[in-house]
């Protein structure tokens, strides 16, 4: 790749970056927000659950309305107004107007995510589209392991309004290195909306995009509940536990860069064997809670296996769409990301239900069973591709 290349993916990966640091941070300020607006914790929390449902259900069909337009114009305008809406949530003075601008601010945030995927795949050379996304792909691990703590901090230290000016200038500078460079001319479709819409109803789509949705339901199924199997099973202390989880995001770093050697070649033949691995790791993780190192080191490779799905389906779907509905390719690019939020939804609740009805750790065998059903879905899409 040339450095006009490189450039392009550190700038798309700058504003992942962004974008996940202003959806996750909301998490570690919970409390403050709380406090601040005189609202109880669980209605704070739906800052979080509207946030994730405003981003899965608006994504799509945002992405589908805007199909037509230029890709680097509507870039600038979809960051002009995240910024203008991370501003708006600062100078909030109540739960309500907080609420509107996160449901705004996520489907611009999906949007987002879906153009710059699109954007480096229809931008660097064809056998380096694996490594351009898993690459932006990983500005959301670098916003977990670094720009979350940092925006908690602020918010704890300075209030929580402090927190979303950090992403409103952080949202400026994302601005000024998608205007320098992100190229013109970049492709637009010509279909319509309900032309776009059908190809959510093509059998392969569906189950491509419920690929990704069971292999992150299967990791937050076990995920959510990582505190109480570190501190409560494995033995950890509490002062031990912020140490482990920043180890648990250093370690998904490195998952992220093998997601895009996974990517580079047979990438669908390979995940069939990444969940299998996946579904091994989540069940063993019941009996391995059982003594203190081995712990540890299974969710290590927990935390390994996390994320490896991401590059290879994300450009599954845009290669499914080049094939049934060229002119959908924005549409089948924000499929995965919105894949994501559904399973992270799907597997807290699975989770959720399975610690109200048994003990803790039948998480990790629960988990284990739905990384092998994502295995018997990737193996169903291998076989239709190579027929």
């Amino acid at each position: 790749m040339t450095r006009a290349h490189w450039f392009l993916i550190a700038t798309l990966s700058m504003l992942t970056f962004v974008l996940g640091t202003s959806e996750f941070v909301i998490v570690g300020i919970l409390n403050e927000i709380a406090g601040s607006l005189n609202i109880t914790i669980p209605k704070a929390g739906t800052l979080v659950s509207g946030f994730a449902l405003s981003f899965a259900i608006g994504t799509p069909i945002v992405m589908s309305l805007t199909g037509r337009l230029q890709k680097r114009k509507l870039m600038l305008g979809l960051i002009s107004l995240f910024i203008v809406l991370n501003l708006l949530s600062a100078l909030s003075g109540g739960y309500a107007l907080l609420l509107a601008t996160r449901l705004m601010t996520a489907i611009v945030t999906g949007v987002l995510i879906s153009l710059a995927m699109l954007v480096a795949s229809e931008s660097v050379p064809l056998s380096k589209r694996g490594v351009a996304v898993s690459f932006i792909f990983g500005g959301f691990t670098m916003a977990n392991v670094f720009g979350v703590p940092l925006g908690t901090l602020i918010g704890q230290t300075a209030g929580w309004q402090s927190t979303f000016l950090l992403t409103t200038a952080l949202g400026a500078v994302a601005f000024a290195g998608v205007y320098r460079v992100v190229p013109y001319g970049l492709s637009s479709g010509s279909s319509s909306l309900k032309d776009q819409l059908m190809l959510l109803a093509h059998p392969r789509i569906l189950i491509a995009f419920f690929i990704p949705a069971l292999g992150f339901g299967a990791t937050y199924a076990v995920f959510t509940y990582l505190v109480p199997i570190l501190s409560g099973k494995i033995g950890l202390a509490d002062e031990w536990i912020s140490p482990a989880l920043f180890l648990y995001g250093i370690v998904s770093i490195f998952s992220n860069l093998l997601a895009g050697k996974i990517a580079s070649r047979n990438a669908i033949g390979r995940l069939r064997f990444v969940f299998l691995i996946q579904g091994i790791v989540l069940a063993a993780l019941y009996f391995s809670s059982r003594d203190f190192t081995f712990g540890l080191i299974n969710i290590a490779l927990m935390s390994l296996m996390a994320i490896l799905l991401t590059t290879s389906t994300q450009l599954y779907l845009i290669d499914l769409a080049d094939k049934f509905n060229p002119d959908a390719k924005g549409l089948a690019a924000s499929l995965m990301p919105v894949a994501s939020n559904v399973g992270i939804a799907f597997g807290s609740a699975l989770g959720g239900f399975v610690v109200a009805n048994g003990p803790l750790m039948n998480v990790a065998w629960v988990g284990g069973l739905v990384a092998f059903a994502a295995a018997a879905l990737t193996a169903i899409s291998y076989r239709l591709d190579r027929k």
